[in-house]
């Protein structure tokens, strides 16, 4: 059977969360996806190899949210078939590093206030780490968090941001009640 690799980099900050306490995250990951990790502590870079094709995916996405800010068991729950990672790149709305700033500030919020109203409405993780926010959470839910940050880089009123969460959540929740 052909075997697959997937090379990649994250920051040498990210490594040793990565690896793990006696190598224990690096190991749970391996075991299981069926892949093997190979890290560069060094240059941060890490190989992921394997003959499945949805284990080495897999892997590897828990390895970008690991590399992102996640705390691996958060990245973990990538293991589940229904869970999704989202990233968004703030390179794309930042004009420097103020820009950079402001934004991060909107997302996060006073004393993390805006992050975790937008966690507890979305069920989702989000983590803001560099230049990137990223999200884990089940796969509609990740949609929905990713438009509400998205929103608010674009200006939106935090108020405003949260009401539609709100709505969604509501909906959602009826849309599972008369399936009962």
């Amino acid at each position: 059977m052909a075997e697959f690799l997937y090379e990649m980099r994250i920051p040498r900050d990210r490594i040793a969360v990565l690896i793990g306490k006696k190598g224990e995250v690096k190991r749970e990951i391996e075991d299981s996806t069926r892949t093997r990790l190979e890290v560069d502590s060094n240059e941060g870079d890490v190989f992921i190899k394997g003959e499945d094709a949805l284990g080495l995916f897999i892997s590897r996405e828990v390895v970008r949210a690991v590399g992102r800010g996640f705390n691996p068991e958060i990245a973990l729950l990538l293991l589940k078939p229904d869970y999704a990672y989202e990233a968004i790149s703030l390179n794309d709305f930042v004009k420097g590093k103020n820009s950079l700033l402001r934004i991060k500030g909107r997302i996060i919020g006073k004393e993390g206030k805006a992050r975790t109203i937008i966690e507890e409405l979305t069920e989702c993780h989000i983590t803001v780490y560099g230049k990137t926010i990223g999200i884990i959470g089940l796969s509609e839910n990740t949609l929905i968090a990713r438009r509400a940050i998205e929103s608010l880089i674009n200006g939106s009123m935090h108020a405003n941001v949260y009401k539609w969460l709100e709505k969604k959540r509501r909906d959602f929740k009826a849309a599972e009640f008369s399936k009962l």
